[in-house]
């Protein structure tokens, strides 16, 4: 069979002839990888093959080249690099020829291929003329197919590599994509794909933003493109505006003045949705800028700095044009609408709600006649577009001065509740779930919680959407009234739902009775339940007691249905269920704390039952592992009689290396146990040491999975002490190993990920040397102490430290100090570093300074 037919296969209607070819192209990539990318490409370039089969080759090329998990990434980047030159300049000429193909689709394949070879190249100094041969293509006015693919080719190349590769050739590649962009270019079809060019390089071309002249035409050719005959150029122009003032807000002052403003508002009144939603956009990006730098201004008052960039008011100063256009928005529902479809209505309420979060105070004078003059409409469009403004407003403004508006407005939403038009009520019982989450306060017990709960209670038998939203109310107003007692420092042994606690609870179990789970009703609810269990007060706690028996009976029989599963909606509702019900016993137990012993030998045996049933389902295994952490953590020593049935299942799952979850969890779990069992855990410390010190050896085990193993070993040298010193060597070995990685600063994920590994490496120094402070083991500290100090300098160094890594270093020096009061450590700690970083620093939190003081406290009686 040649190339072409199997490539046709691919295609193929029958699932076993693609399946086949399939195979047979994944053999001859393995057996032949230089003899099958040439093949692809000899595909793609010819103009004679059908334009379905050239998509196929061109769609294997790139896939040949790109993979999502990084591991396979590299190893596709090793295998093009290995392939002789010829070869790869073969594949590169043919793609870049079918660039012009006379059939534009086949340019959009190939624009996908040498993209996919560029992220390869340019990244290893690999193909320097790549971007001059673009730019020669995109001045070719005789075929504007080539211009058409090459600015998409363009556009890939920028989405696809970091733009510190691309930045030193910024200015050629925005002259091509400005040029192509120009209002003056002949073909909408150009001027689209440069705009979507332009879109992606906007991220690089920082420098050209700097210089007011190359700034001005860069706004001016985008302006010009909103008015394009061309709906699809215009809504391209207004993403890459929403883009600009997301990169580039503090330039933006003049042309919000001179255009901006203008365009936008009329944007939004656009006909065509997708323009309007493109408006409406660029507004809610100006609120969310204007609401971080709020918070940067307010940040740097607290320490009497100057913010580094300040607030323009762009949305106060445009309010009374915007406000007007999104109310008008919000009456423009449809009857219909999906739930998760996005339409002008649905961006309306979400600018306003962001709007409200940057201007604040002003947005309530603003919209409260467009309320009051609609809440009573005949017309449902009005109505609900007034209760959703209502809500939407709710975040931002003084609680102080929403109050009295709440208590007002409270009894007439409640009424609503019984409204005609499901989209009125669905709205308003969202509404109230903002009103329990944000201004808790405002809901009155004597006046307002009776008729409230019996509205949304009552709400629990309507249609699932309104039930999700019920749910939602009725665990915010649980939730937010725990957190309001105990900030007002009521440890309460009655609280304000205390009457209404079983009502509800049972309420909220009929509804988890149901089969479906619509709109995701059923889970709200068992979350509902969670939190009411979680805030009980005590004179509820009968309330828990009862529910965890009838959550341990569905799981039993749950268990009992597990030959009844048919299909694969059946074992996933089947493993939803069982996820939920888990949620519910991990909130008792933590709840009930070691109240739960009584019914510990039901649920560790329930536990296991389903670990056996689950197979490898690892969602319910995860969840059924969280269980048995939880127990462990309530019972502490009283659970060591469920441990020798559990480990059976525990080691496979910590085997389980292609399973990130799980095997997160499974290591978790031994920190768990070993926290519960204490010194009793040391019998079980050399077979937990040899299975993680294994996983650090595996290539397959995801990286974060290994951070948690430090951190592991942390809990297991605290809990058994002077026990863990046959361990002590290889884990300071493994430690230190670790403690040397670098990051590279221009690599954001790998610098994100050394701060975790230090957190990890600290976390484990922590609980090794407070197992052994106070004991007679401690002077096997002493070898070990300028590795840990050293590490302790690097993350104090890192410009990039977070809090928490902040917090841990100073907690270990200061740990290590406690450990040598007698000055056994004296030279090291008297370095001039640590003097200099005990001294007090402006910006750190309470808790970060407490910690520093206690180190310096330490230290200098160690240093005596």
């Amino acid at each position: 069979m040649n190339a072409r037919e199997l490539l046709a296969n691919t295609l193929s209607a029958d699932a076993n002839t693609r399946q086949d070819a399939a195979q047979k192209l994944e053999t001859a990539s393995h057996d032949n990888y230089p003899e099958y990318m040439l093949m692809l490409s000899s595909v793609l370039v010819d103009e004679s093959t059908p334009l379905h089969v050239r998509n196929a080759a061109g769609l294997a090329l790139k896939n040949a080249l790109t993979a999502r998990e990084s591991v396979r990434q590299a190893d596709f980047v090793n295998r093009w690099l290995q392939l002789p030159n010829e070869t790869k300049t073969k594949i590169k000429q043919d793609a870049l020829i079918t660039l012009g193909s006379t059939s534009p689709k086949a340019g959009t394949f190939a624009s996908q291929v040498v993209s996919a070879i560029a992220a390869v190249e340019l990244p290893n100094g690999h193909w320097p003329d790549l971007i001059e041969i673009l730019l020669g293509f995109v001045n070719n006015q005789s075929n504007t197919n080539l211009k058409i693919s090459t600015l998409q080719t363009i556009g890939y190349i920028c989405e696809a590599i970091k733009p510190e590769i691309l930045s030193l050739r910024s200015n050629e590649i925005l002259t091509a994509v400005i040029h192509g962009a120009r209002k003056e270019e002949p073909s909408a079809e150009v001027q689209l794909a440069a705009i979507s060019a332009l879109f992606n390089s906007l991220e690089f071309v920082r420098e050209n933003f700097e210089r007011e002249g190359e700034r001005n035409y860069i706004m001016q050719v985008v302006c010009e493109a909103t008015q394009n005959s061309s709906v699809a150029v215009q809504v391209g122009a207004f993403e890459c505006l929403v883009r600009i003032m997301s990169l580039y807000y503090d330039k933006m002052a003049l042309y919000m003045e001179q255009a901006l403003f203008g365009l936008t508002v009329v944007g939004m009144k656009h006909a065509d949705e997708r323009v309007a939603l493109q408006a409406i956009e660029f507004w809610s990006t100006v609120c969310e800028e204007e609401v971080d730098l709020s918070l940067e201004a307010q940040e740097a008052q607290e320490y009497g700095d100057v913010p580094e960039t300040e607030s323009k008011f762009f949305a106060k100063i445009a309010l009374p044009e915007i406000i007007p256009v999104l109310l008008q928005l919000l009456t423009q529902q449809e009857e219909d609408a999906e739930e998760d479809e996005w339409n002008v209505s649905m961006a309306a309420s979400t600018c306003l709600a962001l709007l409200a979060g940057a201007v604040q105070d002003a947005i309530v004078p603003a919209v409260i006649p467009f309320i009051e003059a609609h809440i009573k409409s005949e017309d449902w469009h009005q109505r609900e577009a007034a209760i959703m403004t209502f809500g939407s407003i709710l975040e931002g403004p003084d609680p102080a001065v929403l109050t009295p508006l709440v208590n007002q407005a409270l009894p007439l939403l409640i009424d609503m509740m019984t409204d005609s038009n499901i989209h009125v009520k669905d709205t308003t019982a969202w509404t109230l779930g903002r009103i329990c989450d944000l201004l808790i306060a405002t809901i009155r017990p004597d006046i307002h919680l009776h008729p409230l709960i019996s509205a949304l209670v009552n709400g629990l038998q309507d249609s699932p959407r309104i039930v999700t939203n019920c749910c939602w109310a009725l665990m915010n107003l649980a939730d937010q009234y725990g957190i309001y007692y105990e900030e007002e420092g009521e440890a309460a042994q009655i609280g304000p739902l205390s009457p209404y606690y079983e009502g509800v609870v049972q309420a909220l179990l009929r509804v988890t009775e149901s089969a479906g789970n619509e709109h995701n009703f059923r889970t709200a609810a068992y979350e509902a339940i969670t939190s009411y269990l979680t805030q009980a007060t005590p004179d509820a706690i009968t309330v828990v007691q009862t529910t965890a028996v009838t959550i341990l009976q569905r799981m039993e029989h749950l268990l009992t249905m597990q030959n009844q599963i048919l299909g694969v909606d059946d074992r996933n509702n089947w493993n939803e269920l069982q996820s939920n019900l888990c949620g519910v016993v991990i909130c008792v137990i933590r709840k009930l704390n070691d109240g739960i012993q009584p019914l510990a030998d039901r649920i560790m045996t329930l536990i296991l039952q389903l670990i056996q049933s689950a197979g490898k389902t690892s969602t319910v295994l995860e969840d059924a592992f969280l269980v048995v952490g939880s127990l462990a953590s309530a019972l502490e020593s009283n659970f060591s009689p469920y441990l020798q049935a559990f480990l059976h299942y525990l080691y496979p799952a910590l085997k389980a290396h292609e399973d990130t979850q799980l095997c997160t969890v499974a290591v978790g779990i031994i920190g768990d146990i070993s926290r519960a069992l204490g010194e009793q855990s040391a019998q079980y410390a050399n077979p937990f040491m040899t299975v993680l010190l294994e996983n650090l050896q595996s290539e397959v085990l995801n990286r974060n999975v290994k951070i948690s193993i430090l951190s592991c070993f942390g809990d297991i040298a605290l809990a058994i002490g002077p026990a863990f010193e046959p361990y002590l060597e290889t884990t300071m070995g493994v430690l230190r190993q670790a403690g040397t990685v670098e990051p590279n600063p221009l690599d954001y994920d790998l610098v994100d990920y050394v701060g975790q590994l230090r957190e990890g490496i600290l976390e484990a120094y922590t609980g090794i040397v407070t197992g052994l402070k106070k004991t007679e083991k401690v002077a096997l500290l002493l070898p070990y102490s300028q590795s840990i100090l050293g590490l302790v300098h690097r993350c104090l160094n890192d410009e990039e430290r977070s809090d928490s890594l902040m917090r841990l270093s100073y907690g270990i020096l200061g740990d290590l100090a406690d450990c040598f009061p007698d000055g056994q450590l004296k030279q090291l700690l008297l370095s001039s570093w640590i003097a200099s970083e005990l001294r007090s620093r402006h910006r750190m939190p309470d808790e970060t300074k407490k910690t520093m003081r206690w180190a310096r406290e330490r230290v200098k009686i160690a240093t005596q």
